[in-house]
C-alpha cells in the first residue's frame, strides 16, 4: 500500500485524496494554532508558493492531540492560518493521531510502515511522501520545514 489509497477531508468539508498529487512529493504536517511551533507555517508557505501547482505539496493536517492546542473549528483554523500567515495551501480537517481506535488512515499506515514509535510526539511533525506515494522520510518537530534535510527528501 502507499500513500495514494489514502483520503483527507479538507477544512472546507471537501474529500482531499492524496491520489491527487500523485506524480508529486508532499509535505504532511500535523498542525496546531496554540503551539510554539505554530511559527512555522510561515516557511509552510514559503515552500508552498515556491513549489507553485508543479513542485511538491504542503499540506497542514490539525489535531488537537498534542496539548490541547488547536481545539478550534474548521472556520477557526481556516481563519486563523489565513489572517495570521497567509495559508494558501491544502488544510485537512482536524483529525486523531494518539488514539488508535480513532487514527486516522494516513497515521495507521505510517505505523504500518515504521512502527508507532514513528508517530508524531507533538505537533508539526513532518513526513515525506515521494511522488510514487512511499512514505520517504520523518522530521521532528524541532526540524523547520525548509530544512536542507527536509528539501532534500522532498527532492529538491
Amino acid at each position: 500500500m502507499n500513500a495514494y489509497g489514502i483520503e483527507f477531508t479538507g477544512l472546507d468539508g471537501v474529500e482531499l485524496p492524496l491520489a491527487a498529487f500523485k506524480g508529486r512529493s508532499i509535505l504532511l504536517v500535523n498542525v496546531a494554532s496554540a503551539c510554539g511551533f505554530t511559527p512555522q507555517y510561515g516557511p509552510m508557505q514559503a515552500l508552498a508558493d515556491e513549489f507553485g501547482d508543479t513542485g511538491p505539496v504542503v499540506i497542514g493536517v490539525p489535531c488537537n492531540d498534542f496539548g490541547a492546542q488547536e481545539p478550534g473549528s474548521a472556520e477557526t483554523i481556516s481563519d486563523f492560518c489565513e489572517t495570521r500567515f497567509g495559508v494558501t495551501f491544502p488544510m485537512t480537517d482536524k483529525v486523531t493521531i494518539l488514539d488508535a481506535a480513532g487514527r486516522h488512515p494516513f497515521y495507521k499506515w505510517v505505523a504500518s510502515e515504521l512502527g508507532d514509535d514513528a508517530l508524531p510526539k507533538w505537533n508539526f511533525h513532518k513526513f515525506v511522501v515521494g511522488p510514487d506515494g512511499a512514505l520517504v522520510a520523518s522530521f521532528g518537530s524541532r526540524v523547520a520545514p525548509d530544512a536542507k534535510e527536509v528539501r532534500t527528501a522532498l527532492g529538491l
